[in-house]
């Protein structure tokens, strides 16, 4: 349903189309005059206009244009006589969504009604989209004091400028998607796709008809056709994450799309031409992977244009406090836990500690602190023990992090098994709320 503003000289057709669109549930307001529902239109801008080409004192084709100018997104469906249609043409050339022609058909009118409403609430939900990616992805979410990743931030921002290919390169856990969804987000492509493909996570015979997509036929198991990853990059961004683990073959394939922007599909004979820009990161030192013959030195210099490295978070302690307030807001937020900050001793065990797990290791011991605490401040007892003893005095009996994401699984699915189910009495049992229970279990894919 929507509000709906008639603006038509006569006043059978405005109350014939007011009372068709209110049994519908439509607010409908009218207007006898150009000028009167352009006031209308001030005092409360509707969801969609039905306006008149002939009007006593300014033409339907004019006010269309005002409209357009102020407020371009919304429809306008234009009333015409039989023989204006011409007219009406026209006006849809200016911007107009549709037309309909006098003596009108009711459930046309109904029908296109719907019709734009139903595009303009898509496009503003769409505009609501983009603004809560750009919001989560901009340049505003990497928090930095150190001089290393300002100096990385300001390069990546000259590259979101431009269109060449970009290699971050960093430690696992640094952030590198997080710059490439930034770049992304500031580029001419901001309103185009972000589409991802960790390449250490796609086995070796199937990354090609990810990446490519396949024809029907093309091996056993193509029962359709598929896009691949290009086809759905198409006008947008490709980010290939772990590049150095894709193999030398689909290496071959990828410099040559870069080169000619086209590919085939397996088991296809039509090229493809698309409009893409790659932005491809690794952990890995990809110049000794080209010494070793791992990776060809031709997409090497191809993907690394402009090089832009992440630092790791041992050398920007600085950035460690900003970090580590920015993670206690947003973690105790969704979680919809008190906490108010952490007390200077545990502040200083995480300043000491060189984070081999860097921001994403920082962030996951948080949210392990305030899904333990019951207090509004977090306190170094809810350290895990890596952090508060050296290498050396830890010893090899205590659990790695991953043992610890493992452990928690376990003890979550006890929980639930003992409280047959209850969530309410598991997270009881754990000490944490039904909120933060039902997080983990989401985050361990626990049904």
């Amino acid at each position: 349903m929507g509000a709906v503003l008639v603006i038509d000289d006569e006043q059978l057709v405005r109350w014939s189309i007011e009372k068709l669109l209110s049994k519908d549930g439509h607010e409908v307001v009218s207007a006898g005059t150009g000028a009167e529902g352009l006031l209308r239109l001030k005092e409360n801008l509707p969801d969609i206009v039905l306006l008149d080409m002939k009007l006593p004192d300014i033409e339907g084709i004019e006010i269309l244009r005002t409209i357009k100018k102020d407020n371009g997104e919304l429809p306008v469906i234009m009333i015409t006589a039989y023989g204006s249609i011409d007219s009406a043409i026209h006006a849809i050339k200016t911007g107009a969504f549709d037309y309909i022609v006098k003596p009108f058909d009711a459930e046309k009118l109904k029908l296109t009604v719907n019709r734009a409403l139903e595009l303009f609430k898509l496009k503003n939900e769409l505009e609501i989209f983009k603004d809560k990616v750009h919001n989560q992805y901009g340049f505003h979410r990497i928090v930095a004091e150190s001089e290393g990743v300002k100096s990385s931030i300001d390069v990546a921002k000259r590259l979101a400028a431009s269109d060449t290919t970009v290699l971050v390169q960093g430690e696992s856990g640094t952030g590198k998607e997080l710059f490439a969804r930034a770049i992304h987000c500031a580029s001419v492509r901001q309103d185009k796709p972000f589409i991802d493909l960790n390449c250490s996570a796609i086995p070796v015979h199937l990354i090609e008809s990810e990446l490519f997509g396949y024809e029907r036929g093309a091996f056993t198991d193509a029962k359709t056709s598929k896009k691949g990853m290009f086809e759905l990059a198409d006008k947008g961004t490709l980010f290939l994450d772990e590049i150095g683990d894709m193999d030398l073959s689909t290496q071959a394939k990828l410099l040559r799309v870069i080169e000619t922007k086209s590919f085939k599909r397996l088991g296809g004979v039509k090229d493809i031409n698309v409009d893409v820009r790659i932005i491809s990161a690794t952990n890995k030192d990809l110049k000794k992977l080209v010494e070793k013959a791992a990776f060809r030195d031709d997409l090497y210099y191809r993907l690394n244009v402009v090089p832009l490295v992440i630092p790791p978070l041992r050398k920007r302690k600085e950035d460690i406090p900003l970090l580590v307030d920015y993670f206690i807001g947003v973690i105790a937020k969704d979680l919809k836990k008190e906490i108010t900050g952490i007390d200077k001793d545990a502040l200083e065990y995480f300043i000491k500690y060189d984070w081999p797990g860097n921001v994403r290791e920082l962030k996951n011991i948080i949210e392990r602190m305030i899904l333990l605490t019951n207090d509004k401040i977090l306190k170094k007892e809810y350290l895990p023990i890596e952090l508060i003893e050296s290498p050396e005095e830890a010893g090899t009996d205590h659990y790695s992090s991953m043992e610890l994401e493992k452990v928690e699984k376990e003890l979550i699915i006890k929980a639930l098994a003992l409280a047959e189910g209850n969530q309410t009495k598991a997270a009881q049992a754990l000490s944490i709320t039904r909120d933060a229970l039902r997080y983990r279990m989401k985050k361990h894919s626990i049904k």
